[in-house]
């Protein structure tokens, strides 16, 4: 008896505990439910619109330019800060934002809220095209942190015969007109880039940089080309010795010699090396021991080949503001005219190949703005466009294996890209 009224008791108990599990399920499911919501809502988050790092999903962005003058603290002062704020700011800042760096023209933007009284949270200030310096004031003290833009690289190829400038052929293609600066670099010893011919043609491989994948940036590295230049073909093959990346020919000598070819980029040849021209202020017939280049005023000036300066100072009857420079027992250069030095050269300083030296100008007996660039050889003054130059070191026999390897890798990439036809 007793135990049948057990079994009755467990009987009546048993949807009691059905009801509970279904409720503990019940509660669960919610849960799960609930936490489902949640990662959706931070998914949501995840998806909004950022700029510079900073969801800009509630926030106005407004973008300024830097006037000549301004620095940090004015520009603190202008959005509406307090001085106490501005040095706050500035200390938080110090460690990522150069104030001695920021120049007119350079922009910076703030993210304010969307109320009747909008109120800063936060300042964005661009360094360059990349990098950037965040300033946050979100939280209870001020942070300052960097932020870097995504930059990316494509491997790319071009080619082209030559009906104008190489400036102008490349830009005509669509592709960026610096990488005719980067083809003029490596053949700068080769091929006097003034003087180049209608049929002349190139074949480049290259690096471009981009910025988040979409924004040109840059043309970072040549990665092999062949020009043909006057129907004589050079190759530029990429390849590393003593940690330094050179360019090499075929055989596997040094693309660079002692001497560049011209002192400037991509400006015309007005007057060339003659023992007989008419002066145009003189009104004679004279010789003219040099190269005019003309150029816009303030175009920069390369020195040809490392040295040291030798003379500098001003011609008020001839060559204005000049400089010349030393390179080695046998040569020297000078350019003339300049309307301005590089700052801090003197007498005695050591200059490197390609480094900018002075400015273009007009000054001394000059017509209009040019360089006169003349090169002298034991103190003789030669015709800047028919100077030899030794070439630089080789590749070195114990890498010759490797070089050859590389040489042959750039040359079949070139042909097959060439074959296809296969334009960036």
């Amino acid at each position: 008896m007793n135990q049948k009224r057990d079994k009755q008791k467990r009987r009546k108990r048993i949807p009691f505990y059905g009801l509970l599990i279904a409720f503990a399920l019940c509660i669960s499911c919610n849960r799960h439910t609930k936490q489902a919501d949640e990662n959706e809502v931070e998914k949501d988050t995840i998806r909004g619109t950022y700029q510079y790092g900073i969801c800009i999903d509630s926030l106005e962005v407004t973008e300024y330019l830097i006037k000549n003058g301004e620095n940090p603290a004015s520009i603190l002062a202008r959005l509406g800060f307090s001085p106490a704020m501005a040095d706050s700011i500035n200390r938080a800042s110090g460690e990522i934002l150069d104030p001695t760096r920021i120049r007119a023209g350079m922009s910076y933007y703030t993210f304010c809220t969307r109320d009747s009284l909008p109120e800063i949270k936060y300042i964005a200030f661009a360094k360059n095209l990349t990098d950037f310096a965040i300033i946050d004031l979100t939280k209870e003290h001020v942070t300052a942190y960097p932020f870097n833009k995504l930059v990316t690289t494509r491997r790319r190829y071009l080619e082209a015969t030559l009906s104008s400038s190489l400036w102008n052929e490349i830009k005509g293609m669509g592709a960026d007109p610096l990488l005719a600066i980067k083809l003029s670099d490596v053949f700068a010893w080769q091929i006097d880039f003034f003087d180049v011919k209608e049929g002349d043609s190139f074949q480049v491989i290259y690096h471009e940089e981009f910025i988040e994948d979409s924004i040109p940036l840059n043309i970072s590295s040549v990665e092999g080309a062949i020009f043909t230049h006057i129907g004589k073909r050079y190759i530029a093959i990429p390849f590393v010795q003593d940690s330094v990346t050179e360019f090499f020919d075929e055989e596997g000598n040094s693309l660079r010699k002692a001497f560049l070819k011209a002192p400037m980029d991509f400006f015309r040849i007005t007057s060339r090396f003659t023992n007989s021209r008419f002066h145009p202020v003189l009104k004679r017939y004279r010789a003219h021991h040099g190269v005019d280049y003309a150029a816009p005023v303030g175009t920069p000036v390369k020195t040809i080949g490392d040295g040291t300066v030798i003379a500098k100072g001003y011609q008020g009857g001839g060559a204005g503001n000049f400089l010349k420079i030393q390179h080695n027992t046998a040569y020297a250069t000078t350019y003339m005219h300049l309307s301005r030095f590089k700052k801090g050269l003197r007498i005695g300083s050591r200059v490197q190949q390609g480094e900018v030296v002075g400015y273009v100008g007009s000054t001394g007996l000059s017509t209009g703005p040019h360089l006169d660039f003349r090169v002298y050889k034991h103190g003789k003054a030669i015709n800047p466009l028919h100077m030899e130059a030794p070439p630089s070191k080789p590749v070195s026999p114990e890498l010759m294996d490797s070089f050859r390897i590389v040489k042959q890798r750039v040359l079949l990439e070139l042909d097959s890209l060439s074959k296809n036809k296969e334009h960036f």
